[in-house]
């Protein structure tokens, strides 16, 4: 009876944590989010989790809302969304002192699984975050506000850098055997991605910004991180030249001997930007390995992702005067498949700690029956049955992010232009001289959405 209690309690003491993820797995909770977005009526998304943003996960879906209004065009309501996001994460960082709910989540992890734990997204996602804030304040108008947000994004760039150098010799230390396959399985996956903290696209966005606004230095560093993480993007390079040469810069020999001569506008020219996101990242899967510790059943699950990365497929821009070929800037999907990667070794020391926890759970249980001398072990049966079921690897992640991330930059007359991407045709672009023209292309596999400012 007591133990049969005891898996009761456990039961009724998730009711306050993410009841959502823990038996039913994240993606197929979003898939109809994504599915919405892929629709002629995107606006509706955000309503799907909306009601969710005040759970134990209220942070990704609050990025999940924000991210879905934001495809939609609705930039102010995404906006809102976005800040609530960001004061969960200072409020993950405020860690003083552990709360009691939060205790209660970590304990709990030990015998069900980690989807107990509240939320806190990857490195990468929360400088993501950042970086489409500020391109929701500069879509409503707000260009500084927009900068505070990309510089902001920055720093945590820099910040999960010296994070990782710091914490890397003793997840090393713990990778092994098993893990030690399965990271190099996932290295091989990232391709030449090989950390989950530096974005080339959220450097380009930043740079983009300081440029526009009339600080070239600030950009020509934040260009040049850009290429260090993504060298072979002509456009950055044009970009490094061009800044180069009109800085009076050292490096500006070298870039054109590397790279061309400086493209420079001609006289009451314009310029259009294109920043493309195609795809979604894909969703995290599972592998689980059942076993037995004396006598009784076990089974570790832990998240992977499948080696089934797109090839980057180039778009052609006509409308400008010239086919415009857009460049990729980064592989959104590498950066997930990075950060599981820094996760794994962590993930594992947790998960040996469940199994023990299970183990002696189920022991005490069968000890317990055998002293009452009962012919069918009822309890013992129920609990490895909870066992095996609770078994779930924590798939949680931002799925509504793009999968990958292109650029492309031109000089034209002034004037009204009508673009079209591929086949897809969007409405008349403006482009006034001296004055950058913004174009943000979100292709979400059925659909692309335009969106320009003039900066």
């Amino acid at each position: 009876m007591r133990s049969l209690l005891l898996l009761t309690v456990m039961m009724l003491s998730l009711s306050g944590c993410a009841f959502n993820s823990i038996f039913v797995n994240y993606p197929s909770q979003i898939a109809p989010v994504k599915a919405q977005l892929n629709s002629p009526t995107p606006q509706n998304a955000a309503k799907i989790v909306e009601e969710k943003i005040n759970d134990a996960d209220g942070l990704l879906y609050a990025q999940e809302a924000g991210r879905s209004a934001q495809i939609a065009g609705n930039f102010d309501t995404s906006k809102k969304y976005y800040q609530q996001a960001i004061s969960d994460y200072l409020a993950f960082d405020d860690k003083a002192k552990l709360s009691l709910s939060d205790a209660g989540a970590t304990a709990s992890s030990l015998f069900i699984n980690d989807n107990v734990i509240p939320y806190r997204g990857p490195g990468y996602e929360r400088i993501m975050l950042h970086q489409y804030q500020a391109l929701n304040y500069l879509f409503a108008g707000d260009p500084q506000g927009a900068l505070v947000e990309v510089r902001r994004s920055n720093e945590l760039q820099s910040q999960e850098q010296a994070r990782y150098q710091k914490s890397n010799k003793s997840v090393q230390a713990m990778a092994n055997g098993t893990i030690d396959a399965e990271m190099d399985k996932l290295s091989k996956a990232a391709g030449t991605t090989t950390s989950s903290f530096l974005n080339a696209y959220s450097y380009y966005t930043t740079g983009m910004l300081h440029e526009i606004l009339g600080e070239p230095n600030d950009a020509f560093i934040d260009y040049r991180k850009a290429a260090q993480i993504t060298p072979n993007n002509p456009y950055l390079q044009k970009d490094l030249v061009r800044l180069a040469k009109q800085l009076s810069m050292p490096q500006y020999d070298e870039f054109k001997r590397r790279w061309g001569d400086a493209v420079l506008p001609n006289k009451g020219d314009g310029q259009v930007i294109i920043m493309l996101e195609r795809g979604f990242v894909p969703e995290k899967q599972s592998f689980t390995v059942p076993f037995t510790i004396n006598g009784n059943w076990q089974t570790a699950s832990l998240a992977t992702y499948y080696p089934n990365r797109q090839p980057e497929k180039q778009a052609q821009i006509q409308g400008l005067g010239t086919v415009l070929k857009t460049a990729p800037i980064a592989n959104i999907d590498a950066l997930a498949i990075n950060a599981l990667k820094e996760e794994l070794p962590a993930a594992l020391v947790r998960q040996a700690a469940r199994i023990y926890a299970k183990s002696e759970m189920a022991q005490s249980v069968e000890s317990q029956t055998k002293k009452r001398n009962n012919d069918i072990d009822y309890a013992s049966i129920a609990m490895q049955i909870f066992n095996v079921v609770s078994e779930q690897a924590d798939r949680r992640s931002w799925l509504t992010l793009p999968e990958q991330a292109q650029i492309a930059r031109i000089y034209v007359k002034p004037g009204s232009y009508s673009l079209m991407l591929d086949n897809n045709p969007a409405d008349p672009i403006e482009v006034k001289s001296g004055r950058t023209t913004l174009v943000w292309v979100i292709d979400t596999g059925n659909y692309t959405r335009f969106y320009s400012i003039i900066i």
